[in-house]
């Protein structure tokens, strides 16, 4: 099946009928495919020149009426729309992946190096608890059971932390992004790689099922802004600085330099603070403001 409904082989019309394969399904696997390409090629650049680090990825793209958001790693894009909020990522993190992550773990036990266990446990166990039961999860389980404490258990946690301070393997704070291929377990021979997905996850919204409006938007936005600003805040700035700026041109870009202003704080003392006193972000602040509404399409 093409995009354009036409048959790449003989064999696709029924298969195309059984799987209920629409041209969405498409666009989504284009993206898909984008993202694994991209992360093999960083992954070649940053062997060829010696380098090392990596990134979580957004993407948004306008095809055919619809707009796809692909998402890998902690930043978020959310539609801030006349009547409300429309979430079109989700973060990916060690909490939010754990299961996942202790799967891997439990196929390749290699992966631990006999260094972590795969077992979360609500806190860290010492040498006391051996022989004790402490409530545990493992990778088949969403709540919480029992287990007699061994002492291959008090190894460092493959998932551990909760929150913003939750890490995998003790080191990143994402469990899904781009690049990282030569990271290390700080003092170990532990690759972090096999545990970080590139695969990213597309969210779909349909413009034919909205009347979108001249200032609804869709925003961009690294883990800077969503650490300070909550997707409620956002959205009132939005609407507060498009309604005041109507006759502007570059309304949208002024309005992504007030997000990230808003999330730097102002400088007092040796801190970054707030406008209700709390700390700044100190993470990186990077926004898109991107407009929904075509003129043309009126």
């Amino acid at each position: 099946m093409h995009l354009s409904g036409r048959c790449v082989c003989d064999s696709d019309p029924l298969f195309v009928e059984e799987k209920h394969i629409h041209a969405a399904d498409l666009v989504v696997g284009a993206l898909e495919n984008a993202f694994q390409e991209c992360d093999e090629v960083i992954g070649q650049e940053m062997e060829a020149t010696n380098q090392t680090g990596g990134c979580t990825a957004l993407a948004a793209l306008y095809f055919q009426g619809k707009l796809y958001v692909a998402n890998a790693g902690d930043s978020r894009a959310i539609l801030v729309l006349k009547d409300n909020i429309v979430p079109m990522s989700s973060e990916f993190t060690p909490e939010s992946e754990r299961q996942r992550i202790q799967h891997l773990a439990f196929l390749f036990p290699k992966l631990l190096d006999g260094e972590f266990t795969r077992f979360e446990f609500p806190r860290r166990l010492k040498g006391d608890d051996v022989g004790h039961k402490v409530l545990y999860r493992d990778y088949f389980m969403e709540g919480w059971g029992y287990k007699t404490v061994e002492k291959a258990d008090l190894k460092y946690p493959l998932v551990h932390g909760h929150g913003k301070q939750a890490r995998l393997l003790g080191t990143l704070a994402v469990s899904r992004g781009l690049g990282d291929h030569q990271l290390k377990v700080i003092d170990t021979n532990i690759g972090v790689k096999p545990f970080l997905s590139c695969i990213p996850k597309v969210n779909v919204f349909d413009f034919a099922l909205h009347d979108i409006k001249e200032d609804d938007v869709l925003v961009m936005a690294t883990d800077g802004l969503w650490d300070v600003l909550c997707n409620d805040e956002v959205a009132h700035v939005v609407r507060s600085f498009l309604a005041e700026n109507r006759t502007d041109p570059q309304r949208f870009s002024e309005l992504a330099k007030c997000l990230v202003c808003r999330a730097r704080g102002k400088k007092r003392g040796h801190r970054w603070m707030l406008d209700d006193s709390h700390e700044a972000s100190y993470d990186d602040i990077s926004v898109f403001v991107i407009p929904l509404h075509n003129r043309e399409e009126d």
